[in-house]
């Protein structure tokens, strides 16, 4: 898919000298986007860049994209179901 857009020359300027590949760095900032919009996955937005899992998270860490933890609340609900499955498998021999 291509996208194009217009910007005045004198905005286009100043970025231009900030950037060595403005339409690269506005397809990333794009995708970013999109990722922390959840219209896009992980494995999508690395797909889409053309780059690794690994240098994913660092495109991510640059724009301050953050990781999505759980409330201390869905940590707890979590950690209530994890021992009850402990629990279970343990009163059947398994553990």
């Amino acid at each position: 898919m291509t996208v194009t857009f217009t910007l005045p020359a004198a905005v286009e300027r100043e970025l231009r000298v900030q950037f060595s590949d403005l339409g690269a760095a506005a397809k990333g900032a794009a995708l970013v986007e999109l990722y922390r919009l959840n219209s896009l996955s992980h494995g999508q937005l690395a797909e889409s860049l053309g780059i690794s899992r690994d240098e994913t998270n660092a495109v991510l860490k640059r724009h301050k994209v953050v990781e999505d933890f759980p409330t201390i609340e869905e940590f707890d609900a979590q950690m209530a179901r994890a021992w009850a499955l402990k629990r279970d498998a343990a009163r059947r021999g398994e553990v």
